[in-house]
């Protein structure tokens, strides 16, 4: 797997803090307060613990799924293809985070069904009181819907296998904990320079170039 696609996955998860916060606010704010008190800092690293895992085991799986094709040289055209699809998504995440294109945000549609019978299982987990039970909640945290996941998901298809897969979700995850774990002074300053007209365009228009790139070398 290009390291190109690991910075792509990091950038994804860093750039897209406004989404982040936007899609995952509410809940962040849910597990801070119980009884009118502030939850202690180690409770919100059990939160992105879960969640990140969540990334890291969907990538696994598209990654080890995406690896069937792999087997067999009469394959080789759905490994083109799943290839083809990988690059498009990047322009198309590149193209989202430039603030140029939203059709990402359509794949968020795909997982709404499944996060209804989850939801549910969020609510009897809270309110968090220990570690261990904020680590469930953040894991179930980690299947709600977001354009940006499923699209690193498909990224992961054409990772090469279930440790690439994995790899790859648990960059992703990385680049967004500045975000969500930081959801102070900190974090909002971040957002206010990532938030800056030229950083989302340069970022976001790089990200778009990799699958570019991607393109004309499978082109060559």
């Amino acid at each position: 797997m290009p390291d190109a696609s690991l910075l792509a996955a990091f950038l994804t998860g860093l750039l897209g803090g406004t989404h982040c916060v936007g899609m995952c606010g509410g809940i962040v704010a849910a597990m801070s307060f119980h009884s009118g008190t502030r939850q202690p800092f180690h409770f919100h690293l059990g939160y992105s613990a879960g969640r990140i895992a969540s990334y890291a085991a969907l990538g696994a799986l598209a990654g080890l799924i995406g690896s069937a094709a792999f087997l067999s040289d009469s394959l080789f055209p759905l490994q083109r293809g799943l290839y083809v699809l990988a690059q498009v998504v990047l322009i198309l995440l590149g193209l989202y985070l430039a603030g140029l294109n939203q059709t990402i945000r359509i794949l968020e549609h795909a997982g709404g069904a499944l996060w209804r019978k989850l939801q549910p299982l969020l609510g009897k987990v809270m309110p968090v009181r220990h570690f261990g039970q904020a680590v469930l909640a953040g894991t179930l945290w980690g299947w709600l819907p977001c354009g940006l996941v499923y699209s690193v998901l498909v990224m992961a298809l054409s990772a090469g296998g279930a440790v690439e897969g994995a790899t790859l979700l648990l960059v992703f995850g990385l680049g967004t904990l500045p975000n969500l774990l930081l959801m102070g002074w900190a974090a909002e300053s971040l957002r206010a320079f990532t938030r800056q007209i030229w950083v989302k365009r340069g970022a976001g228009l790089l990200v778009a170039a990799m699958g570019v790139w991607g393109l004309f070398q499978l082109a060559r």
